[in-house]
């Protein structure tokens, strides 16, 4: 368990923050730690696994590689996955799950695919000890998962068990929820610093927010959950009851207060909640009010993050949304309303901060009106998104030239 191959995915765009992340983690570099697509590998040791369940904001697993082999026909994948010792990391006893993923596979069918490595792996566990391990899609103790590419089988085992952007205190939470792994690249991209202020106008539950204070008070994400290694039979007690120790040990007061608000008191009430079972109910502030109104809730300049609602959803953020039959118009005038006076509430009110939207809209900065001086690509599950950072300056949201100007000016 000291030489193990670890392939940790993430969000698309979020590779290079993730590397940066198992770095400050384990120190690994070099030929130890690559950027791949969607995802880092790591050289490293179990130890090391574990603590990446354990620390990482930005990974959505860690998987164990144990195969990788070249096929052609779904025959080959059956073979490829008999040869694997899975008795070595589960028992008959446990249940398990084949989850299949492939890029330009020549095969015809990868629900069949996906059942021929599952009857492999039961068949290997009856060969080897008379008996078969039942399969649960729902909740299995060990998932396994498969990828193909055109040429080549890679076969893992997931030490995570439930995705890792399931920190285990968002239990209170409102319509499309921001992943948590999403909100910690937000943060990690902005390169914000626990001795900024930090602020949140469009809450909802309060994800960023939450994320961000836990960052300042050295919480680990995974302090609070459950994972999959607890139940293989590699897993060491004492090793990780001493990583929790360490982890815990680490845990500070906040040097900032960090600040949410929204427009709906009931996501407020959730934000708030969440903040309790996260353990940073004391260094985050949350408030309820409208976009457009708030004023900075700290005296020096920060960062504003957000993922503002758009579309159906600006009457969830400001007043400036036109409701129809108690929705929002999609893609209509109102949209380029509220940004277009978001835009001019920030610059009068907010100069001096910088503000960082997550949005799929990549027409963003004209509809505000602004000049953003950073975009970063960042994938919100299937959909492309882009990181705008606009540097807030006093001033109107458009410029406009004086009466007397003459003509061109």
């Amino acid at each position: 368990m000291s030489h193990l191959q670890l392939f940790l995915p993430c969000a698309a765009g979020v590779e290079n923050l993730l590397a940066d992340e198992v770095h400050a983690l384990t120190g690994l570099a070099g030929d130890d730690l690559l950027v791949g697509r969607a995802g880092v590998v790591v050289r490293g040791s179990w130890r090391e696994a574990l603590r990446l369940n354990l620390h990482s904001r930005l990974a959505q697993r860690v998987l164990v590689q144990l195969s990788h082999t070249p096929y052609r026909e779904e025959a080959d994948l059956y073979q490829a996955a008999n040869a694997v010792a899975w008795e070595a990391w589960f028992t008959v006893r446990q249940s398990f799950k084949v989850e299949l993923t492939a890029q330009h596979s020549p095969l015809k069918s990868l629900n069949f695919a996906a059942l021929k490595i599952k009857d492999a792996v039961a068949d290997r566990f009856r060969d080897k000890g008379g008996a078969r391990p039942d399969v649960d899609t729902q909740r299995p103790d060990v998932r396994l998962f498969a990828h193909l590419t055109s040429t080549h089988c890679t076969l893992y085992i997931d030490t995570s068990g439930e995705p890792l952007f399931k920190r285990g205190w968002r239990e209170d939470k409102g319509e499309a929820p921001l992943k948590e792994t999403l909100a910690a690249a937000m943060i990690a991209a902005s390169g914000w610093r626990a001795e900024q202020p930090l602020y949140d106008p469009c809450c909802g539950s309060g994800t960023i927010a939450i994320e961000a204070a836990q960052v300042a008070c050295h919480i680990a994400p995974g302090i609070r959950r459950r994972f999959a290694f607890e139940r293989m039979l590699a897993h060491q007690p004492h090793v990780w009851a001493q990583l929790k120790d360490e982890a815990r040990a680490a845990e500070r007061a906040s040097p900032v207060t960090v600040f949410g608000s929204d427009v709906a008191f009931r996501m407020v009430d959730f934000a708030q909640r969440n903040a309790e079972r996260a353990g940073v109910a004391g260094a985050v502030q949350f408030r309820g009010g409208d976009a457009l109104q708030r004023l900075p809730p700290a005296d020096t300049p920060g960062v504003m993050l957000l993922n503002p609602p758009y579309g159906e959803r600006i009457e969830t953020a400001g007043v400036a949304g036109r409701v129809q039959r108690g929705r929002e118009r999609a893609q209509t005038d109102g949209e380029g309303d509220f940004f277009t006076q978001l835009a001019a509430h920030w610059k009068k009110h907010y100069a001096g901060w910088s503000a960082w939207v997550l949005t799929p809209d990549l027409k963003l900065p004209s509809l505000m009106r602004l000049k953003e001086s950073r975009r970063v690509p960042m994938w919100n599950g299937p959909i492309e998104c882009r990181l705008f950072r606009f540097d807030m300056v006093a001033g109107s949201a458009r410029r406009t030239a004086p009466p007397d100007a003459p003509a061109g000016a």
